[in-house]
């Protein structure tokens, strides 16, 4: 940075959403773009916090530039790729040095008056259980991943549930018509307010004008392995979750397991790092531009419920899972993602 003359100011982050408090009192005047050093994980923080502003409207489109330093870099990676750069510290300063930009979709997930705002993904099922259950070995370092997704397919669980879609032209086919009106009752369920999710106001960004009873619904029953939702094509460095994904086409790439033997779901989970996973018979692989989660108990053991990940934090969990007594922005029940297309702004490579 000092070398191309770029002036800067520093600012270190002191505790989990202190990054939000910080975009969302910035004087932005004084900035042609902030720079996250981190995983995905602040770059989150930032657009919530943005999000939040009165100013918003003006405050979401100032470019936003990411630095690899964590342990799931799942943006930086799908911008870098995009042109066939490799991953690194010295190619992701370079694309902001440069300061070519790109349109972003975000995603609102609304649960009655609670929203999060997101930017790379959302999972329900397996990926989701791997993906926080796996803390618990965080001594192991990347492997933990490998480790307890091992773990879960072997002892693989099975969620009831329903989702329901409004499927992008070209993936009509998928699913079934729906027979009767959307309707999710817990939409209005109240979740006392907590730090991570906006309470809907006035002035704040509130997501894209949504009329369920407009849209050409469908719905697909469970039980599910995994339901898992992208905006990016890359969960993390290693992941390749959605190969056909677009930064700004307006659409969330879906991504549901069923029915699949754990043999072949070991196969399956070692194709991730390339993106051919989404040819399994037991994948199905679309987009959507709206959808509905009804999460429902564990097949095995109805007396508990799963978790709900997004961008890589626990939006909502069930009964009897992974630290269920803490307390979630959201609660388990159904919840509603829409997508605003290319409503945020990031540094590109090109």
């Amino acid at each position: 940075m000092d070398a191309a003359d770029i002036q800067y100011t520093v600012q270190e982050t002191q505790y989990q959403l202190h990054a939000k408090e910080i975009a969302h009192s910035l004087d932005l005047s004084r900035y042609d773009g902030v720079v996250c050093i981190s995983g995905d994980g602040i770059l989150v923080e930032v657009v919530n916090g943005l999000l939040l502003r009165k100013d918003w409207d003006l405050a979401i489109k100032v470019p936003l530039g990411i630095v690899l330093a964590g342990t799931g870099n799942g943006m930086v990676k799908s911008l870098l790729d995009s042109v066939g750069d490799c991953c690194s510290v010295s190619n992701a300063v370079l694309a902001i040095i440069r300061g070519h930009k790109c349109a972003l979709d975000v995603a609102t997930v609304l649960q009655g008056e609670t929203r999060f705002f997101s930017v790379l993904m959302l999972a329900w099922g397996l990926i989701a259980d791997i993906d926080i259950e796996s803390e618990k070995y965080r001594w192991m370092g990347s492997s933990r991943l490998d480790f307890y997704g091992l773990v879960r397919v072997l002892h693989l669980r099975k969620y009831n549930g329903r989702i329901f879609f409004v499927p992008a032209p070209g993936y009509e086919e998928y699913g079934n018509p729906c027979d009767q009106e959307i309707e999710c009752s817990g939409f209005e369920t109240q979740v006392e307010d907590q730090e991570d999710t906006v309470k809907v106001k006035e002035h704040c960004y509130q997501g894209p004008k949504f009329f369920k009873e407009e849209l050409e619904w469908r719905t697909i029953g469970g039980p599910f392995v995994s339901v898992w939702l992208h905006n990016v094509p890359w969960g993390s460095e290693d992941t390749m979750a959605a190969p056909n994904a677009k930064f700004s086409d307006g659409y969330l790439d879906l991504i549901i397991m069923k029915d699949c033997p754990k043999s072949s779901l070991l196969a399956l989970i070692s194709k991730l790092n390339d993106g051919s996973h989404v040819k399994s018979p037991y994948v199905l692989y679309l987009k959507v531009k709206a959808f509905i989660l009804e999460p429902g108990h564990r097949v095995e053991d109805p007396s508990k419920g799963g978790i709900i990940d997004s961008d890589g934090e626990v939006l909502a969990r069930g009964e009897g899972t992974y630290k269920c007594e803490l307390r979630d922005p959201m609660a388990y029940g159904p919840m509603q993602i829409t997508v605003d297309q290319g409503l945020a702004t990031l540094f590109c490579p090109r």
